[in-house]
């Protein structure tokens, strides 16, 4: 056990780890440079403390941060250790949590400190794809240290001291901590997409055990990480109530109503998360035009159309999901694209990569189409054309080119109105309706809402021995 079980940074590893089972790794390594007065008595473990430890059984490597030795700086001894911790995660099959809460780099140790920053990126690089990171941001992370959490795989940062930052508000030409704080939790989770969780220190631990219990441990883990004691065939009345959030419908569907929600702050006209379905974890990419809150009110409502941070968003969590042989499920509500000057300039670019992420991952692939599914945006949001497994639909859904009045305009520029009514009517029956995409086979199933939780889980455990063999090349190049 640690030497120094009253410093902060040990604190934390006890409230996140499973009482009495965190065991402590190279408490006796110390600061190996002398220049600039720098001695041993001065960095007891360096500053940061290395072990492994349980969260509900699960077991988990864990670094922390020990901001009262040299201000949590990273020298080559510290920069060690935490390589150590990744190298043991890794044997072992396990994953890594980072507690950051760190000044930067050592000043007195230089280029050794740059090495050592250098040897925890490789570390993360070479785990990525293998085991899960989880990062916590409890203090100042700049610099070049923002590189550590945005490698990582999730981020948390504690919402009163929590900083992530590449450059420090007041280095920004033209701004102004006072008027804009880009290094705050507030502006960090809502603007660079990688913040998952904002919240109190004892909110991200709640929110990290939960995390822990529904990934697998590893690339080779078992997606089936829970009993399931919800009823199967449960019928979800009032899903299609508030489908425009499609929070509401995850969380009707999902074993016990709990979905977990990542990267909720950035680009909110996508959702993305994990839920389970009898045991198994699945991940969730939705489209979302409206927001309610716990009473049924509505708080907010984007347009249905695709924008470049609700595609790099998706294409994140999809391809986490893909590294881990997480099964997919996406629900598709959409409409167009964003048509805004700022999402245009990366708009082209997000949606190829987005299209790239679905149709490479290999995983379990599953569409539900909830409402309207519409032109080329649809064809990205893994659709059969680019690969889904399954395309289910909702009996009041939607699918074709476009809206049929407006297709119906496009077609009879001259006509009147009445001759529209009617065209658009015969469009909307020949084109967009779902039956009609049934019967061409771009709709596998359609039903009614009621009935989702029992097909979906039915599709998932189908698929839960699928294998695909990839072709022979070194990677692609999105």
């Amino acid at each position: 056990m640690s030497n120094n079980n009253a410093s902060l940074a040990m604190q934390r590893i006890a409230k996140l780890v499973d009482e009495s089972s965190f065991m402590e790794i190279g408490s006796l390594v110390t600061a190996r440079s002398t220049d600039f007065n720098l001695t041993a008595e001065k960095a007891p473990s360096d500053g940061v403390i290395i072990g492994h430890g349980l969260i509900d059984g699960n077991l988990v490597f864990v670094y922390s941060q020990d901001a009262s030795v040299l201000n949590g700086t990273i020298g080559e001894m510290h920069a060690k250790k935490i390589a150590s911790v990744y190298d043991m995660a890794m044997k072992m099959g396990a994953p890594v949590i980072g507690l950051i809460d760190c000044a930067g780099i050592r000043l007195q140790e230089s280029v050794d400190a740059l090495d050592g920053l250098g040897q925890i990126y490789a570390k993360e690089v070479a785990a990525s794809g293998i085991i899960p990171q989880i990062s916590v941001v409890f203090g100042n992370c700049g610099g070049g240290l923002s590189v550590v959490p945005a490698l990582s795989d999730f981020v948390f940062v504690e919402s009163e001291k929590g900083r992530m930052f590449v450059n420090s508000p007041d280095a920004i030409t033209g701004n102004r901590v006072e008027s804009c704080d880009t290094a705050s939790a507030e502006f960090t989770s809502a603007e660079n997409g990688c913040v998952d969780f904002v919240g109190t220190e004892d909110e991200i631990f709640a929110n990290i055990r939960q995390l822990v219990g529904l990934l697998p441990a590893n690339n080779e883990g078992d997606v089936y990480t829970a009993d399931c004691e919800d009823d199967l065939n449960r019928i979800v009345e009032n899903v299609d109530a508030m489908k425009a959030d499609p929070r509401f419908v995850l969380e009707q569907i999902a074993d016990d109503n709990f979905f977990f929600e990542t990267k909720k702050n950035y680009a909110k006209n996508m959702v993305t998360g994990l839920v389970r379905l009898n045991g198994m974890t699945i991940g969730v990419v939705a489209n979302c035009s409206e927001v309610y809150d716990e009473e049924g009110k509505k708080e907010e409502e984007f347009s249905k159309g695709l924008t470049a941070r609700g595609c790099e968003k998706a294409t994140d969590f999809v391809q986490f999901c893909d590294a881990y042989s997480i099964p997919v499920l996406t629900l598709t509500n959409v409409e167009g694209f964003a048509a805004t000057k700022c999402s245009e300039k990366r708009l082209a670019k997000a949606l190829a990569r987005m299209t790239y992420a679905f149709a490479n991952a290999t995983c379990a692939k599953v569409n539900l189409i909830t409402g309207t599914a519409y032109g080329s945006p649809f064809v990205s949001m893994n659709s059969k054309s680019i690969g889904a497994d399954l395309v289910y639909a909702w009996a009041d859904a939607k699918v074709g080119m476009m809206d049929a009045k407006l297709a119906a305009k496009i077609i009879y520029p001259d006509a009147d109105a009445a001759t529209l009514n009617e065209k658009a009517a015969e469009y909307d029956a020949l084109q967009s309706s779902v039956e009609s995409a049934a019967k061409r086979g771009y709709v596998d199933l359609i039903f009614d809402p009621a009935d989702t939780r029992r097909y979906l889980i039915a599709a998932f455990e189908m698929l839960y021995t699928k294998y695909v063999s990839e072709p022979d090349k070194k990677h692609g190049t999105k």
